[in-house]
């Protein structure tokens, strides 16, 4: 490690102004950022912790029936009291391991946006809005490639609004070591369609299987989705499985997915 300043603000308007010096950092839970640091991957002369910011924490329901998340809610916090989405609910509660989950954070993953990382298939799926101090982003807007979002500099995430969907469910196949998702699908069924959002899987980071989301629009039920795979063309390739391999693994979670849903 090196040093650097730390600041612990109390409010997103005091976070907002920290980050507006030079070379600060926003950090979350530290899940991602602290590592780097010790790689020494990055050196931000400041961090700004957005851990102590009671209004970015907390889960609720609106009055359009989505379910609230502030963004500095940890996975543990998401696992326990988003009940009224469980597909959700048990997608936070299977991320890493414990201590991992007592510390990471939703806006944290979401602003890093790992290409294996849970939460991006959960917003994609559901077509949830991520709220900022800024706007508000579409799903469908927010995610623009690996480890890339439509946050400009400085923009925090504050909180992720999500429509609770007709039926629901995440499938994740483990890379066993970092328990990290060689292949996530989560498909959410609502009365206008279905939504199929896959993580782990493309060199682009999450991404939604149309083809999948037609057929099961038509016809939810797995069989709808037999022997269908997408391309593998784009696929990670790397020493745990071929691109062919990881397109396979796409067909086979979301027909998992789409009978655990049923």
């Amino acid at each position: 490690m090196y040093n650097f300043e730390f600041e612990k603000p109390a409010s997103i308007a005091d976070a907002v102004a920290a980050l507006g010096d030079e070379d600060a950092q926003a950090l979350g839970g530290g899940q991602t950022l602290i590592p780097t640091l010790k790689q020494r991957l990055a050196s931000p002369s400041k961090l700004v912790s957005l851990t102590g910011i009671s209004e970015m924490q907390g889960i609720c329901m609106d009055d359009d029936g989505r379910v609230c998340i502030g963004g500095a809610s940890t996975h543990a916090a998401v696992a326990e009291g988003a009940s009224a989405y469980p597909a959700l609910a048990a997608l936070a509660g299977g991320i890493g391991d414990p201590a991992v989950r007592a510390r990471g954070t939703i806006g944290g993953s979401l602003a890093n946006n790992d290409p294996a990382a849970c939460y991006p298939a959960a917003v994609l799926a559901s077509g949830a809005t991520i709220f900022t101090n800024a706007r508000e982003i579409a799903a469908d807007d927010y995610f623009q490639g690996m480890f890339t979002t439509a946050l400009d500099e400085g923009e925090i995430v504050t909180e992720i609004k999500f429509p609770v969907p007709e039926a629901a469910n995440y499938q994740k196949f483990e890379q066993p070591a970092s328990r990290f998702a060689m292949v996530g699908v989560f498909v959410a069924k609502f009365a206008d369609g279905v939504r199929v959002a896959v993580t782990g899987a493309s060199e682009d980071g999450v991404f939604r299987w149309a083809e999948a989301e037609a057929a099961l629009s038509a016809n939810f039920s797995a069989d709808a989705l037999a022997d269908m795979a997408p391309a593998a063309d784009g696929m990670i390739a790397d020493l745990h499985g071929t691109s062919e391999y990881r397109a396979h693994l796409v067909g086979v979670m979301t027909r998992r997915a789409v009978a655990a849903a049923s």
